[in-house]
C-alpha cells in the first residue's frame, strides 16, 4: 500500500506495537501445510493499524516450494551443480491470513489447515522491499479460497478483514 492512506504495516515497523502477552511471537517459526509439508518460515506479521490486530503472516517461502514452471524472472545465481538457486531477499514472500492457520506453542510450528501445498506453490509472491496493495491481497485470497472469490471484492477494511480468514483465534 504505497500511499498515505496505508493501513497495513509489518510489526517490526511499529515501534509502539508489541504482541499481546497471551499470544506467542511466531516470527521465525516454521509453517507447514495440513500434510506437514514445509511452506517456509514466518518472517513477519502484518498488522492492520485501525483494527489493531494481525491480519497476515509474512512467510519467506521454502526454496523447494517455488514453482519454476511459472516462467517468473528471478535474479538467481546457480551453484556448481546448476540445480540450486539463491534468490535475492524478498523474491519469495507470500502472505497467509492469520485465521487460516493454527499455532502449536509446544512444537513452535504453525499449520495452514485448509490450504494445500500446490496452492502455495502457485500463489503469487511479492518482494518484501515493496508493500503490496489490495489487488495483491485479492489475488492471494482468491488463490487460497477460489470458491469464495466474490467475497473478496470489498476495498473497505472493515468489510474485507471481518471474515473468518482473518479471525485471530
Amino acid at each position: 500500500m504505497e500511499n498515505k492512506d496505508r493501513n497495513l504495516y509489518r510489526l517490526d515497523e511499529l515501534s509502539d506495537y508489541k504482541i499481546a502477552s497471551n499470544y506467542s511471537d511466531i516470527r521465525g517459526w516454521k509453517i507447514v501445510d495440513a500434510d506437514n509439508r514445509t511452506i517456509g518460515k514466518i518472517d513477519n506479521l502484518w498488522v492492520n493499524k485501525d483494527m489493531q490486530r494481525v491480519v497476515y503472516l509474512d512467510v519467506n517461502v521454502d526454496k523447494a516450494l517455488i514453482d519454476d514452471s511459472k516462467n517468473e524472472i528471478h535474479d538467481a545465481i546457480a551453484n556448481d551443480n546448476g540445480k540450486e538457486f539463491v534468490y535475492k531477499d524478498g523474491d519469495s514472500h507470500i502472505i497467509i491470513p492469520i485465521g487460516s492457520v493454527s499455532i502449536n506453542k509446544d512444537t513452535k510450528i504453525v499449520m495452514a489447515n485448509s490450504i494445500g501445498y500446490n496452492t502455495f506453490r502457485k500463489t503469487s509472491r511479492y518482494n518484501q522491499q515493496h508493500n503490496f496493495d489490495r489487488n495483491y491481497e485479492r489475488r492471494v485470497m482468491n488463490s487460497y479460497y477460489p470458491d469464495d472469490e466474490s467475497r473478496f471484492g470489498s476495498s473497505d477494511d472493515d468489510t474485507f478483514y471481518n471474515r473468518r480468514e482473518f479471525d485471530n483465534h
